[in-house]
């Protein structure tokens, strides 16, 4: 039920969703940073009353200690390199999972992604969706500074800023402070194919690149695990574990049209603004199946492209997933803190894709484990402030 209503809405709102004007643009990316400043004086209060409360002294997370997440594009040239710095890091550190269960895990880094696509089929369109991913990025974040000796936070990247030309933007124009370019160019791509079930399929523009990345930190990266589910500019799907030992280049195919349909700076305030129940929200976030959306999670996603960018499972495979999931979370975090008390510990959904198989209704008592990416079992209620259990971080 809530599928065919939220479908029928969303047909409704399409024509709007894409903002049309310079005027337009700048006044939701405006409001988007009022949504930003709402949310970061509910949590100064929250922590701000916890300094005076009798319990103080049971408190960890404060004003004086808690870590920043800051926009990429806010970033120093150091700070930037110093991230990509570690992400190189991750990837030249041994796995940690046994290959006898993941032949491809070479490195730190695919510890990650094994988990990820391990677990694909029961952290999307499930009630662990928004509170797995931020733990994984958190223990991703953790990882960088406990092994890889880096001193900043998990930066973010804000799909609206750069909507019109992601390309161009500091993250992918390719230079040595960005999270390297787009892929070298490939002509006459049809377009990108996504399928689900029996829903009618979405067809995604080209991007302008689809060959390997040649330009900035990661040119040389080698992506070792998938494919899993990559769709394909022909039409097809190439398939696959995702976890046999599969070394080539990444590859990208930023597209500036994705970006702008689903992920620009009106979709991001209309989804937080227009979902007042935590299972609307992330579904309209993820996009609701037979609509025509892919949301703005599937905005990020294939704004980026290519492989394993593309790839549902293999998708952190890409550096860029850290800072796309980053922008995830704090969407979702602003979201909560416009009705805190309400939404602190909101959840919707079962435990498997779209309930499928049939599944039990998730709970704040179900347990979140990474397996071999580190971080350990942990349980949803803990997950689902920033500020408490294991988290002490913001957004600015």
């Amino acid at each position: 039920m809530r599928i065919r209503r939220l479908t029928s809405a969303l047909l409704l709102a399409t024509a709007t969703a894409f903002p049309s004007t310079t005027d337009e643009i700048s006044g939701s990316l405006a409001k988007l940073e009022d949504l930003l400043e709402q949310a970061r004086s509910s949590q100064a209060e929250i922590l701000g009353s916890r300094a005076t409360s009798p319990s103080k002294g049971e408190q960890t997370c404060t004003p004086e200690n808690i870590t920043i997440r800051r926009e990429w594009g806010s970033l120093s040239e150091d700070e930037r390199m110093a991230y990509t710095d570690a992400v190189l890091c991750l990837q030249s550190l041994p796995a940690n999972t046994p290959t006898s269960l993941v032949p491809g895990a070479r490195s730190r880094y695919d510890d990650f992604v094994a988990s990820h696509i391990n677990q694909t089929l029961y952290i999307h369109y499930s009630g662990t969706f928004l509170a797995w991913h931020r733990w994984f990025t958190y223990n991703y974040e953790q990882a960088l500074r406990s092994e890889c000796g880096y001193n900043g936070s998990q930066p973010y990247w804000n799909w609206g800023l750069y909507a019109g030309d992601p390309a161009s933007s500091p993250i992918f124009d390719g230079s040595a402070y960005s999270m390297s370019g787009n892929g070298e160019y490939i002509p006459d791509k049809d377009p990108l194919v996504l399928t689900l079930g029996d829903y009618p399929p979405i067809y995604l523009p080209a991007g302008t690149g689809g060959g390997c990345v040649a330009s900035g930190p990661f040119k040389d990266m080698q992506v070792n695990l998938g494919p899993a589910n990559l769709p394909l500019n022909n039409g097809s799907v190439l398939t696959g574990s995702g976890f046999g030992y599969n070394p080539r280049c990444l590859r990208r195919d930023i597209s500036a049209a994705v970006n702008s349909a689903y992920a620009n700076a009106t979709s991001i305030v209309d989804l937080i603004l227009e979902n007042d129940d935590i299972g609307d929200f992330q579904l309209v976030m993820q996009g609701v199946p037979g609509s025509g959306s892919i949301g703005v999670h599937g905005g990020g996603h294939y704004t980026i492209g290519g492989d394993p960018g593309a790839d549902f499972f293999v998708s952190p495979g890409d550096p860029a997933f850290y800072l796309h999931h980053g922008m995830i979370d704090l969407v979702w975090w602003t979201w909560q803190n416009l009705d805190y008390k309400n939404r602190q510990d909101a959840i919707a959904g079962t435990g498997t894709f779209l309930n499928t198989p049939p599944s039990p209704n998730t709970t704040l008592d179900d347990i979140v484990d990474l397996g071999y990416a580190g971080g350990g079992p942990i349980t949803m209620r803990e997950l689902m402030s920033i500020q408490d259990g294991p988290f002490c971080y913001t957004y600015v």
